[in-house]
């Protein structure tokens, strides 16, 4: 009998052993693993902030938020702060907040997603832009999450508006440039097309700016020019349209408000104002300005243009510091400005 409890006893020391080595095993897998998890967990992390990327959930109905660490980032918040969606939506913008809203409706109830470029205020105050991105999760046809990116595109977002600022504004005075100025002639003849009333193109042309750029350098004509802007963009009205599209030539478009006597009147404010003394350097120097006038219609921008040049050409001619404005049979010239 003492023999055979002993080979029990054996055994079951032997399936003890087994057990207990297929333990160590498997803790030890669970510690690789585990590690190994960490390890990803940490580049994660580090990839996230790179790229400037967080993940985000909201379960449905509750409403209960989830962030991982980098939108806490994104919105200035202590990192595992208690969120409330309520509280985070004061955060955006009411334009972006009242699109978000929309879009996110509209995607719990088509079942379907978004992408959306949204702009907050941190709860620190700090203005910035984030991309959103979102998709619905269903039990069956219930949706029960929604879940997606946040992505701080603040950075992206201020290099395209300077590039869009590059191309479509002139750097030296703030005014429009002369893509802008095609664009909005183009437009205006083709609302006088529709309707029975149109606007008016002012050409201005500054008079003895290249006596100043010789006499004095081109630093004090480009703060002529500068001055210039300056002026046009105080006398100007809502509505009209101011744009420098040359060395020292710019245009106003008026609105089509703007009749023949409110447009002279415009006119004449335009050569007063830009006849004042400009101060570089201590000292005065004095410009002055011509202006051609042509009514927006006829076939096309460019016969415009060249009406509107043709009258500017003809205030040159009659001594400069004075308006006129087109008549058939006025003389054209060469323009410097190419249409």
């Amino acid at each position: 009998m003492p023999i055979k409890n002993d080979v029990v006893l054996s055994k079951l020391r032997d399936e003890l052993e087994c057990l207990r080595l297929e333990l160590e095993s498997k803790e030890k897998l669970l510690n690789e693993q585990a590690q190994t998890l960490s390890h990803f967990k940490k580049i994660y992390g580090q990839s996230s902030i790179v790229a400037q990327i967080g993940i985000w959930e909201c379960t449905l109905p509750e409403e209960e938020l989830t962030w991982s660490d980098y939108v806490y980032d994104i919105f200035e918040l202590p990192r595992g702060a208690p969120l409330n969606r309520a509280e985070t939506l004061t955060c955006y913008t009411e334009s972006s907040r009242q699109e978000l809203q929309k879009r996110r409706s509209g995607a719990i109830a088509e079942r379907s997603g978004f992408t959306l470029e949204a702009e907050i205020r941190t709860f620190r105050g700090n203005k910035r832009w984030i991309r959103i991105t979102a998709s619905i999760e269903c039990q069956g046809d219930m949706p029960v999450r929604i879940f997606g990116m946040k992505q701080d595109i603040t950075d992206q977002k201020a290099l395209f508006d300077r590039i869009v600022y590059l191309a479509e504004y002139d750097q030296m005075t703030g005014l429009a440039n002369k893509s802008q100025f095609h664009l909005k002639l183009a437009s205006a003849l083709e609302y006088a097309s529709i309707d029975s009333t149109s606007g008016f193109l002012l050409l201005i042309d500054l008079d003895g700016f290249k006596n100043i750029n010789d006499d004095y350098g081109h630093l004090a004509g480009d703060e002529c020019i500068k001055v210039m802007g300056e002026r046009l963009n105080t006398i100007n009205h809502v509505g009209n349209s101011i744009f420098r599209i040359g060395g020292d030539e710019f245009a106003v478009i008026t609105s089509n408000c703007y009749d023949k006597e409110a447009t002279e009147k415009l006119a004449q404010n335009i050569i007063d104002r830009l006849c004042e003394d400009v101060i570089f350097d201590d000292q005065k120097l004095r410009l002055g300005a011509s202006v051609g006038i042509a009514r927006i219609s006829g076939s096309s921008a460019s016969s415009v243009f060249i009406n509107a040049d043709a009258a500017l050409y003809s205030a040159k001619a009659d001594g400069k510091a004075t308006f006129r404005c087109y008549q058939t049979g006025m003389e054209s010239r060469p323009s410097r400005i190419e249409f």
